[in-house]
Order: structure tokens, then sequence, then C-alpha cells
């Protein structure tokens, strides 16, 4: 039986890691106003979303107005909030630590609640069916069916068909369907590979990218897993350097600085993890023309691009078909 109250939000790429890094969760609506200034029952909300969206399908109504509710009212101080991020494919799970607040003006998400996050871990850290039930396509919903688990992996012991009614509910199916393929690659290579594996995976990867790439020994190569180059021989430059961590967490700027460090004149360096990068070591990344980070969705989009040229025994690793999935109309690929 869960007594707290869980909470699942999306909020997009565009947010970037300010929310967990700043301590806080927002939604748009912008052009709502204050909520606070609304009376506190989902009627007024309705009406509001009305008026103020006097276009918006009236079977939308209902469902906008729901989330704007719940966020500035039902929340309270002392709620769990399940946060999963598509930046770094990370799930942050954190306590409402504050009443709703708006602002600032002209902010486009303008509604916010102070969040103290707690943990944050992969999403392969959890069930698939945990994943879909947070892959809501509602901004803001109740975790009910997988909440014991959100609530054990917050205390530190996770265990390791939609309908289509209209063009947003296609969209939604594949986002789902992607987010899937890619918990699923990620996992694969994660606990169906050792280290030294993953490494052979990633020369592999790059031999299929059309370089030369060779694995180094495991032990006492300063850092390097592998050496890439262009030519069978490795004589042309450039030389290209790559560091493997097979790791779901965040690496930081100090470990970028070491391969980069590695780095001699007309040499590349490559860092490939399964994981994701701190701002800091991102910040360093765009300063160094000659050195570039793969995280976990960009080396699962390498994947996908080059998997027809994959040997056999990796395409049995990564067994993937292409597939069709709806999109909304006038949408993209």
């Amino acid at each position: 039986m869960v007594d707290n109250v869980i909470w699942g939000l999306h909020m997009g790429r565009h947010h970037g890691l300010k929310p967990v890094e700043q301590g806080y969760v927002a939604i748009g609506w912008h052009e709502m106003g204050d909520l606070s200034a609304i009376p506190p029952n989902r009627e007024a909300f309705k009406a509001r979303i009305a008026a103020t969206f006097p276009k918006k399908k009236p079977g939308a109504i209902p469902g906008d107005a729901g989330v704007l509710y719940r966020f500035s009212v039902e929340m309270k101080p002392g709620d769990i909030i399940v946060y999963p991020s598509k930046i770094d494919r990370q799930i942050y799970i954190g306590r409402v630590d504050g009443p709703y607040l708006f602002g600032p003006v002209g902010d486009e998400y303008p509604h916010r609640r102070k969040v103290k996050w707690l943990k944050g871990l992969p999403r392969a850290s959890f069930t698939q069916t945990a994943l879909h039930e947070i892959g809501s396509a509602i901004t803001l919903f109740k975790v009910t069916t997988h909440a014991d688990e959100f609530l054990a992996a917050l205390a530190g012991s996770a265990p390791s068909t939609v309908a289509v009614e209209d063009d947003e509910g296609a969209e939604e199916v594949s986002q789902q369907v992607e987010e899937s393929t890619e918990d699923f690659v990620i996992k694969r290579l994660k606990n169906g590979l050792s280290p030294y594996d993953f490494e052979k995976f990633v020369a592999h990867l790059m031999t299929a990218m059309g370089y030369h790439a060779r694995v180094t020994q495991q032990s006492g190569d300063g850092g390097v897993d592998i050496i890439a180059h262009r030519d069978e021989l490795g004589f042309e430059p450039p030389i290209i350097k790559v560091q493997c961590k097979q790791m779901l967490g965040s690496h930081g700027l100090p470990e970028v600085q070491q391969l980069n460090g590695l780095l001699e004149k007309d040499e590349n360096g490559l860092f490939v993890t399964l994981g994701s990068f701190t701002a800091q070591a991102r910040a360093f990344e765009r300063t160094k023309p000659n050195l570039r980070l793969l995280d976990g969705p960009a080396l699962i989009e390498t994947i996908y691009a080059h998997y027809h040229k994959f040997e056999p025994r990796y395409q049995v690793l990564l067994p993937l078909k292409r597939t069709y999935v709806p999109a909304p109309v006038g949408g993209g690929s």
C-alpha cells in the first residue's frame, strides 16, 4: 500500500537539465497567467482554458484543465515527483518542496514548483512496464500501478498498445516505441557484454562507419581503448583515440580532460558512453574541435544508421528490424 502521492511529470528537451540543477519543475500554458487567481475547482479551470484558447478542440479542454488544476491545487509539499529526463535518459525522483509559484513574467514555462531532487537513476534500472507507465501522454499524472517500484528505487532497491484518437496520440505512440527500443538497446549493451566486449563492439561500429579500428590491450592502455584511422596501416592522419565507458551515469569534466590530455598533434579524441555528460563536460567539448562526446542517445542513433553493416553476432546481440509507427499529420519521419 503506497501512502505517498506520486506524480509523473514530463518536461521537454528544451528545459535541459536546469530543473534538476536548480531544483524545480515547470509546465507551460503561460497564456493562462497566475493559476492561483482561478477559483480552485475544475470547472473554473475549464472555463479559463476555453476563454484563453477559443480555437482549442472541446475534447482537449478537460485534459489541459486537469493538468493545470493538479499542478497548482492538488499537488502538495511532500508529494513525490518522478521526472523522466529526455536529455540524459535518467529517471529523477524528488519531493515537492513548496507551494505553486507563478513567474517570472514572460517565461514560457512560468508555472513552477520547488523540488528537492533525491535520486537520479538510469532508465535501465526500471522494468519496462514501469517505464511505460511514466511514458503517459499527459504532462502531469498520478503514478499508481508501479508506485511501489519507484518508492523502492528511492530507498535504494529498484529492480533492474496505446489507443490513437488524434495526431497528438499518434505522436505519443511513436515516442513510446522509440523510447522502448532505446531502453532495449542500452540494456543489451550494458548487460549482454563485458566491458572489454563493449570496447570491441564500439570498434566494430567504427568499422561499419568506414574506419579501421583496433582495440588496445586490456591493461596499460593509458585510458585509450580503441585506435581508429582511415587507412589500413594507420599511417595517415587523423588518428582517433577512443575511450569507452560502459556506464549509465554522467561523466564529468575531469574524465573528458583526461582523454584530451592524451591527444597529440593531428589526433582526435572520441569518448563513448551508455550514459551522459555534464554541462561542464559539454562546454569543454565545444572549445575543442578535435574532441567528440558520444552519449547513449547519440550512440543509439549511430547504431541505427549502420546496423545493416553489422556482423551477424552483433545483430543477434541487438535483434532489431525496421518498422513503421504512426506520425502526426504534417510531422517528420
